[in-house]
């Protein structure tokens, strides 16, 4: 089995190309976090619109019979 020498410049380009690779992972997370934030808004505001619907229909027949 052959060893490779690790030279200072083979040092810096492997510490560069780790560099970028953990800079695109932390984009990506970014990314992810940006869309599960608009997600979980869009579900809040739908679970107010459905809850309030609900609450409505509960006191509109509440009402209907006479309670």
């Amino acid at each position: 089995m052959q060893r490779l020498a690790w030279t200072d410049e083979r040092l810096d380009d492997f510490s560069q190309r780790m560099d970028a690779g953990f800079e695109r992972v932390d984009r990506d997370i970014r990314d992810l976090r940006s869309e599960m934030h608009a997600g979980f808004a869009e579900m809040r505001s739908l679970m107010f619109r459905v809850g309030g619907g609900v609450v409505v229909s509960v006191l509109a027949a509440a009402v209907l019979q006479g309670i």
